[in-house]
């Protein structure tokens, strides 16, 4: 398999979760992967797996609320890799619970992450694609960035706003063959990546593995074909 076979992929979030099987699946379609994440031991580990698998990679530690080291990680990637074809912007935290209970350090770090990491990530990467002609960005948002519920309104709302980026950057690039998706999951059994099939199964969440097939269907699509976003939501969940 080698769909994405040479090209330069940065995930952030890429220690555990969704952005670790992301990662590994790029790295199996012969991608060159930068792994990104605040826990530099588990970036190496996730690199481990995917050289182990025949693949390529390579660890950044980077917080992704800190704009000097979103910048360092887009030159660090260019200095190493002269491009970057694909930004998957993955790096996110939960929490807020209810509203009227969540306090103002709960609040700024949930939006820190999620919004204005993803807002760093953004920039940097889209101003490195627009001088190169073009490039793949993909925001990992969430059916919380779609709907709200009791408990989840500080999640959602900084989901809701990572939807906005995604528009409003989609409408912007499209001069400079720049496409910009959301992935929306739900229920993600992000914590048994590196469980077995038949575990993630019986966890009854959705497959991590296949947030990441979504990813490379956006990676590869046509050069005039966009997919402004894609729901992944457990089976029977109410709509």
């Amino acid at each position: 398999m080698s769909r994405l076979k040479g090209k330069i992929a940065i995930v952030t979030g890429s220690s555990s979760g969704i952005g670790k099987a992301i990662a590994l699946r790029f790295g199996q379609e012969g991608a060159k992967v930068v792994v990104t994440a605040r826990r530099l031991p588990l970036c190496e580990q996730t690199v481990s797996q995917i050289k182990k698998q025949g693949g390529e990679a390579w660890p950044i530690q980077t917080d992704v609320a800190d704009e000097r080291q979103v910048e360092r990680l887009i030159a660090d990637t260019m200095a190493r890799y002269g491009r970057i074809d694909i930004l998957v912007n993955n790096a996110g935290i939960g929490g807020g619970g209810r509203l009227a209970d969540t306090s103002i350090e709960a609040f700024d770090q949930v939006m820190n992450v999620n919004l204005r990491g993803t807002f760093l990530c953004c920039r940097a990467g889209f101003r490195q694609m627009k001088q190169q002609g073009g490039g793949v960005i993909i925001n990992m948002s969430s059916v919380a960035g779609l709907q709200a519920w009791a408990g989840t309104g500080t999640y959602s709302a900084s989901k809701h706003g990572m939807m906005a980026l995604t528009k409003s950057l989609a409408d912007e690039g499209r001069p400079y063959h720049i496409k910009v998706s959301a992935i929306c999951p739900g229920g993600v059994a992000d914590e048994l990546v590196d469980a077995s099939p038949a575990d993630i199964e019986h966890s009854e969440k959705i497959d991590p593995f296949d947030v990441a097939e979504a990813a490379i269907y956006l990676s590869t699509l046509g050069k005039y074909t966009v997919v402004h976003q894609i729901v992944i939501d457990r089976l029977g969940a109410e709509w």
